[in-house]
């Protein structure tokens, strides 16, 4: 297996530890009075991601895309840091972090870790691994159309977390 493969699988393989911890985090939330918002585009996004990792394999396969190192190993630290900020968002939202719009009723906004200066820093890096992950490989058409599928996507998925959020606010 070539290394931008065993690359893409170790991405698949975070997913999908991603999804496990949702999953946990989920039942945590529901518990607690949890309500879901915009359950109807998630699909999208489960479909447009699981389409970005396809792309990247797809398209350095069968366009014979070559490794270019002035910008494969740049693009390798940017998917590297985007990993890093998504865990540490992950670890300072604890259980109240989801895949989906999970929000429980009557908690404050969390406010440390990248929250201190961001409101949504997980999207921060779902852009910066959407555009970095493909061109580690030289991959730009993949780059390119995953980024514009996911503008509309992300727009609505901020309007939605953010009207979730100010609805479920205390006070």
């Amino acid at each position: 297996m070539n290394p931008y493969a065993v690359l893409i699988l170790l991405v698949a393989l975070e997913r999908l530890a991603e999804l496990a911890t949702a999953r946990r985090h989920a039942r945590w939330s529901r518990a607690r009075g949890g309500v879901e918002h915009g359950a109807g585009h998630y699909p999208v996004m489960v479909a447009l991601h699981t389409g970005l990792l396809a792309g990247c394999l797809l398209e350095t396969e069968l366009l014979h895309r070559a490794f270019l190192p002035r910008l494969g190993w740049p693009a390798l630290v940017a998917v590297l840091l985007a990993q890093a900020l998504r865990w540490w968002c992950i670890s300072s939202l604890g259980p109240r972090w989801n895949t989906r719009v999970i929000v429980v009723p009557g908690l404050a906004l969390v406010d440390r870790g990248p929250y201190r200066w961001l409101r949504h820093p997980n999207y921060l890096a779902v852009v910066v691994e959407g555009l970095a992950l493909p061109l580690v490989h030289g991959a730009w058409l993949t780059a390119t159309v995953f980024t514009l599928l996911n503008l509309p996507l992300l727009a609505t998925r901020l309007r939605c977390e953010n009207a979730a959020l100010a609805q479920a606010a205390p006070g």
